[in-house]
């Protein structure tokens, strides 16, 4: 793990329009580029977590923090959302007692939904009209 990073790393299915669809919106909330974006098809993925099974990789969004800790799911949204100024009113919902774990089984559900989901709302149209913001820390992460 590199502990000299300047960005946490969230590791998304980039096969998946709604998981896409999310990523794109997380570029333009980031102002501070405090993230970095990389599809679990890229090979870097394991390096960066070689812990997280390709299972569960597939079964959530993951966020390998600058320290080396890893948040799932909607903890990681949690996470991620305290660094981006318009997310953190959702992420200090997030921290209410109880509120976490509604959070997480909607996002199971969501999760386990979403290639459907992604049809029913058309997500991969909705990402052909957003574009992803270009970060130089994601061509960084992608490279390393």
């Amino acid at each position: 793990m590199n502990a000299t990073r300047a960005t946490h790393i969230v590791l998304y299915d980039g096969d998946c329009s709604l998981c896409t669809f999310q990523m794109r919106v997380v570029t333009w909330l980031d102002w501070f580029n405090t993230v970095s974006l990389l599809p679990i098809a890229n090979p870097r993925a394991a390096e960066i977590a070689p812990t997280i099974t390709r299972e569960q990789l597939l079964e959530a969004i993951h966020c390998v923090a600058k320290d080396g800790r890893i948040y799932r799911g909607a903890r990681c949204l949690r996470y991620i959302g305290m660094r981006m100024p318009l997310a953190v009113p959702l992420a200090l919902v997030l921290w209410f007692p109880g509120v976490i774990w509604v959070a997480e089984k909607v996002y199971n559900w969501i999760s386990r939904n979403r290639h459907l989901l992604s049809r029913l709302f058309g997500c991969k149209e909705a990402c052909a009209i957003m574009p992803m913001r270009r970060r130089a820390n994601e061509e960084e992460a992608r490279l390393k």
